[in-house]
């Protein structure tokens, strides 16, 4: 087991604690092993050839032919600065489609860039109706629309295929960008074919890497728009004409700079993305390791009579689940009972319930690997918890 604390619902750290957060998830110990590679030169040749195997595994994690990766030291927020400064030119609308914390978020930061933002916010626990989206997309001409595959703040799941489809039909010009850090291999996502043009993620999560790793694809059609841009990039770091060359590059196997990449988290991305294309389970069956834990974890929160955040099933994401605490009972009395029992949750983001409710992440090696029996401490330590919390205050 891995050293494990929760956040914003903090307990005490412990060295036996299985980590159940949705991200920074546990990691193989092939992939510790790969992290911790001797440190060797950015411009080395075996170091390039991991780099650009890195970015065509990259491209099939999220089903494109020819995304074009961008793999840079940075958190996944770096990816709303990329999309904010190469994508979005000053005075140009966005439309950010809200479904928790992190879609604010997102439109701080195009508005940080000088986009003109509007947001349609789905209710807690929703996700934003498809008639509000096509009535916007009729009444503006937006340059981007905005939509987070799974919401960390409320473990709701949004349909980017559907949003997808919608903005091609009404909107053909108009590009979408899928905030997918919490979703990126534990959800499906077909970027081409469901005409997808920016994917961000971040390692920690799905990707089953430690936290520290910048992760986006952009569609040809979206480097197209910024290669046809009026107006200079308004960053320097993220900006793609720096990055273009270098990513172009190491897929050659050929190193470049601009700037050091995180090189030991490179490798251990690359020992995760082998495990993830190469390995016993497939990416597809890889999915149906995520849907099926989150039924377990879903249907024993159902049994014991308390409610997830989603307001439906079908809107809930399968990497985590966000449940309301019981009438009468709050953090206190359930935090520390499953830290005792080795397990450590977070408590709530979303500011409008943030003391309302927790968060259970299961996705990665936890969920893919079932001899570990992860699942069923979770489940077993959730009863226990809950009936002890309930037996102490009658």
């Amino acid at each position: 087991m891995i050293l494990g604390w929760s956040v914003a619902g903090s307990t005490q750290p412990s060295t036996d604690a299985s980590s159940s957060i949705p991200g920074p998830i546990e990691v193989s110990d092939e992939v510790l092993y790969a992290n911790a590679h001797p440190s060797v030169s950015h411009m080395s040749p075996d170091f390039a050839s991991v780099f650009g195997d890195c970015i065509r595994m990259t491209r099939q994690i999220v089903h494109s032919k020819d995304g074009q990766p961008f793999l840079i030291a940075g958190s996944g927020t770096l990816g709303w600065d990329q999309v904010s400064a190469n994508l979005v030119e000053p005075g140009e609308n966005a439309l950010v489609l809200h479904c928790g914390y992190f879609a604010d978020s997102f439109a701080d930061c195009l508005q940080t860039y000088g986009a003109r933002v509007d947001q349609i916010k789905a209710e807690i626990g929703g996700t934003v109706k498809e008639s509000a989206i096509e009535s916007a997309l009729k009444s503006n001409k937006y340059k981007i629309v905005t939509v987070t595959h799974v919401d960390t703040s409320t473990g709701v799941l949004s349909n980017i295929q559907a949003v997808g489809d919608l903005v091609r039909k009404v909107s053909p010009d108009t590009l979408v960008v899928v905030d997918g850090v919490c979703s990126v291999a534990s959800e499906e996502i077909r970027m081409d074919d469901w005409g997808i043009d920016v994917v961000i993620t971040a390692s920690q999560k799905g990707l089953g890497t430690p936290p520290g790793l910048s992760i986006l694809v952009a569609s040809q059609r979206a480097i197209k728009v910024f290669e046809n841009r009026a107006t200079p990039i308004t960053s320097y770091y993220a900006s793609w004409k720096k990055w273009l060359p270098i990513m172009g590059a190491y897929e050659k196997n050929s190193a470049a700079y601009f700037a050091t990449p995180p090189v030991n988290l490179i490798y251990a991305y690359h020992a995760s993305l082998r495990q993830i294309t190469q390995g016993r389970v497939s990416l597809e069956d890889r999915f149906k390791a995520h849907k099926e834990a989150s039924r377990r974890v879903k249907k024993t929160v159902e049994d014991l009579g308390l409610k997830c955040v989603p307001l439906s099933e079908d809107i809930a994401a399968n990497g985590m689940t966000a449940i309301y605490f019981p009438d009468g009972l709050g953090a206190s009395d359930i935090i520390p009972r499953l830290l005792k029992r080795d397990i450590v949750i977070a408590g709530g983001l979303h500011a409008s319930i943030k003391d309302k409710y927790f968060r259970i992440g299961h996705m990665g090696i936890t969920v893919v690997d079932s001899e570990r029996g992860d699942i069923d401490r979770v489940i077993n330590a959730l009863k226990e918890t809950l009936a002890e919390a309930r037996a102490s205050r009658t």
